[in-house]
C-alpha cells in the first residue's frame, strides 16, 4: 500500500479544492490517492500537485461518478494550467497578462469573461478588479488581431479562472462544453 502524501505547505501546487463542510480528514485522504496533497491557511481549503491536471479531474469526476460519497466530499475544485508568484498588484497584473498571451486565439471572436478567486493579499489584490483588468486587456489584444471578443456573463464561450492562495495564482481556460460536463468547477 502506498502512503498517504499529504504535507502541511506546499509550493508548487497545480489544484485548489474547497471541501464540503464536515468532510475534511475523509477529503484529504481522497485526494491523497491522485497526488501530493497539502493544507492552507484558509479554512477548508486544500492544494495538490498532481502530474496533469486536466487528467486529475476527469479521473476524479469518474472516481466520483462511481462512488456517490466520494462526490459529495468536495464544494469546489480548480486544476490550472499555469502558475506564477506575486508580491504585489503591479507584478501579478504583468505575469497575468504573460500568462493569458497564448490564449488570445482560443478567445478570438468568443464570449468569455474572468473569474477570480481570491485567498489572501486582502485589501492589496481585490477580484473583482482584477478581473475587469483582464477582461479589458484580453478585449484589446483580441482587437489588435483583429479577431474582436466580447464579455459575456450569459452562457459565455470560455471562462478564464484565476485561483490565488496568498502570493502563488492559477491560471486556466475553460470553454462551455467543459463547465457543462465537470460542474465542481463553479466558476460563477
Amino acid at each position: 500500500m502506498e502512503p498517504l502524501r499529504v504535507s502541511h505547505k506546499m509550493k508548487d501546487w497545480n489544484v485548489v479544492v474547497s471541501v464540503a463542510e464536515r468532510g475534511y480528514k475523509q477529503a484529504r485522504k481522497a485526494l491523497a490517492e491522485f497526488g501530493n496533497v497539502a493544507k492552507t491557511d484558509f479554512y477548508n481549503v486544500l492544494v495538490m500537485q498532481v502530474e496533469d491536471p486536466r487528467q486529475w479531474l476527469a479521473d476524479w469526476s469518474r472516481q466520483a461518478a462511481r462512488d456517490p460519497e466520494l462526490g459529495t466530499l468536495l464544494s469546489r475544485m480548480m486544476p490550472v494550467s499555469r502558475t506564477f508568484t506575486f508580491q504585489n498588484a503591479e507584478e501579478f497584473e504583468a505575469k497575468a497578462k504573460e500568462a493569458v498571451l497564448s490564449w488570445i486565439p482560443a478567445l478570438a471572436g468568443k464570449g468569455f469573461h474572468v473569474r477570480m478567486h481570491r485567498r489572501g493579499f486582502k485589501g492589496r489584490l481585490t477580484s473583482q478588479g482584477e478581473e475587469q483588468f483582464l477582461d479589458g486587456w484580453l478585449l484589446e489584444k483580441l482587437n489588435d488581431a483583429g479577431t474582436p471578443g466580447r464579455i459575456s456573463f450569459e452562457d459565455p464561450d470560455a471562462i478564464l479562472a484565476i485561483e490565488t492562495v496568498n502570493q502563488r495564482a492559477g491560471l486556466s481556460l475553460w470553454t462551455r462544453d467543459e463547465l457543462q460536463r465537470y460542474p465542481l468547477l463553479k466558476l460563477d
